[in-house]
């Protein structure tokens, strides 16, 4: 699948060959963006089947051996950004779709429903707004409905209508509408008929502890297919930030101060521009996740921010933003503050990512 993600008449027609090459394609083209990606079953919406063991009452993800290893078990809990890995994967199964792990790609989707029914009743429509019975609901019958409504109360416009950001058709009408959590707060996911915790009827949350179907993935309902010619995820709006965080989807009522950033990666971020351009907060975003994993043991995904952050920082030197020893020591210096006593591992994953990052210079509009 081409980076543009473009669909030609011919889609709806392609050979399984071309299927295949366009899977792996994908799911590069995904890792290149900063999403870990894992399998999803040949033509449907959720991955393959655990292996025996992992099926077992009581198995968990946690310390499982078949994500040591390398495999696909437990979903989303797999997803890489190893290239090697997504090409195995993909290439020993090349039918699979593709999905992506939202969480640690900072990822959250509003996933609007197209199924027209009855509305429920008033207070479970918009979760916390009173809606009183002089308002007349008439026509209102899918997530699109309800989802305007909210943007109208609050004075937006619905996400389903935001041009600035990706936004995927799904083969059933509805609409994925991608952003990016860009304070680290941890956003969680939702259905639209939960009673914990909801946005809006017939309106899902894809965050933390969730996946969402890569555009271009094709199952046996349809293709998801992007909208319009932008793709990639613009920052979440404010005021969806605030919705969210009043129907509860922050894990708890707190909200995390900012996590420091090594010596050595503040000096990096100072070269770039000091905070001032799309390099700078780029860079200091990606260097203080990779340090933050040293505030967890295990589960933080250490390898997958590390080699995010390297290969972004080696588009960022291929586009003359920084020189490579400023990245490599704000790479390393990080690393060390996370996984101290582990360099060795952590210089080839750095080196491995820097490299692979170098191949596609990234230009954000700031310096040089």
């Amino acid at each position: 699948m081409p980076a543009e993600l473009r669909f030609s008449r011919s889609d709806s027609g392609q050979t399984p060959p071309e299927r295949s090459v366009a899977s792996l394609r994908l799911a590069r083209w995904c890792a290149s963006n900063g999403w870990p990606v894992h399998p999803l079953a040949p033509g449907r919406k959720t991955p393959p089947a655990n292996c025996r063991k992992c099926s077992e009452p009581g198995h968990t993800h946690t310390n499982c051996p078949c994500l040591q290893a390398g495999r696909w078990c437990h979903g989303f809990h797999a997803a890489t950004l190893d290239y090697s890995r997504i090409d195995e994967w993909w290439t020993a199964n090349p039918h699979q779709g593709v999905g992506v792990a939202c969480g640690p790609a900072d990822l959250v989707v509003i996933d609007i429903d197209a199924h027209e029914s009855e509305p429920p009743e008033r207070d479970r429509l918009l979760p916390g707004i009173p809606i009183g019975n002089a308002v007349d609901l008439k026509g209102l019958r899918t997530g699109f409905h309800s989802m305007a409504v909210l943007a109208a109360l609050r004075r937006e416009s619905s996400p389903a209508d935001d041009e600035s950001t990706l936004r995927v058709r799904t083969p059933s009408g509805g609409m994925h509408v991608w952003y990016r959590a860009t304070d680290g707060r941890r956003w969680q996911c939702s259905t639209g008929a939960g009673k914990k915790r909801a946005l809006a009827w017939q309106v899902d949350i894809r965050a933390h502890g969730g996946y969402i179907i890569a555009p271009g993935t094709r199952i046996s309902a349809g293709t998801y297919k992007p909208i319009g010619m932008v793709r990639q995820p613009a920052p979440l709006p404010a005021w969806l930030a605030q919705e969210l965080q009043r129907t509860g989807h922050l894990p708890a009522a707190h909200i995390p101060a900012p996590r420091p950033v090594p010596p050595r990666a503040r000096q990096a971020v100072l070269a770039a521009g000091g905070g001032r351009d799309k390099t700078s907060r780029l860079l200091s975003a990606l260097l203080a996740d990779v340090a933050a994993c040293g505030q967890v043991t295990e589960g933080a995904s250490f390898t997958e921010k590390l080699n995010r952050a390297a290969y972004t920082l080696g588009g960022l030197v291929a586009a003359g933003h920084l020189t490579e020893t400023v990245a490599e020591d704000a790479l390393r210096d990080a690393a060390a503050t996370a996984r101290p006593g582990q360099e060795q591992r952590s210089n080839q994953i750095i080196r491995s990512g820097m490299t692979a990052g170098a191949q596609r210079p990234l230009h954000l509009g700031g310096r040089p």
